[in-house]
């Protein structure tokens, strides 16, 4: 066998596994991303959010600031209590919905947007006295931790959007 017939051999070679490898690699990606989705879905699980279309208690509606904050059981009861007497309307949400679907149509009338500003701003007070009655059950030292935390996450977020305006006004630079 002459050494031209080797080296073409030696080339098509490399070439047919470095084929076959890239055509390996594509029919893996699938499966990664599912396992990516479903530790993505565990980890939202852990974190409080219920799968989409169960209903779960969700750390929404006064429950996201007490996080960490050591509460006694007859405390426990009383946010229950609570949050159970402020269920969400349905109807009102799915009118809601019904009408912000209207708005993105762009089909809205006059009087449906008046309709969405008055479910809104009542859902806004239902949540100012849902906060009310919470901050009401609390120690002051519970209130105060709370607090504390709330300036922290203000500082955390404004380091957030320092880092993002330095990213955007850093220029790249090219070594070509």
């Amino acid at each position: 066998m002459s050494f031209k017939s080797k080296f073409l051999s030696a080339i098509t070679a490399s070439f047919a596994v470095a084929a076959f490898s890239t055509f390996a690699a594509a029919q893996e990606t699938p499966r990664a991303a599912e396992k990516t989705d479903g530790q993505k879905a565990e980890k939202m699980e852990r974190k409080g959010f219920a799968k989409h279309g169960e209903r779960g208690m969700r750390m929404g509606g006064g429950m996201h600031g007490l996080r960490g904050i050591e509460l006694s059981d007859v405390q426990k009861e009383q946010l229950r209590k609570i949050h159970e007497a402020n269920r969400p309307n349905d109807a009102a949400r799915q009118e809601l919905r019904t009408l912000a679907q209207a708005k993105r149509d762009g089909t809205i009338t006059a009087d449906q947007q008046e309709r969405m500003r008055t479910l809104r701003s009542e859902a806004r007070a239902k949540g100012q006295a849902v906060r009310l009655q919470i901050e009401a059950i609390l120690t002051p030292e519970q209130r105060q931790q709370i607090e504390t935390r709330k300036v922290e996450m203000e500082k955390k977020r404004q380091e957030r959007r320092e880092q993002r305006r330095q990213k955007t006004t850093t220029p790249t630079t090219n070594d070509n």
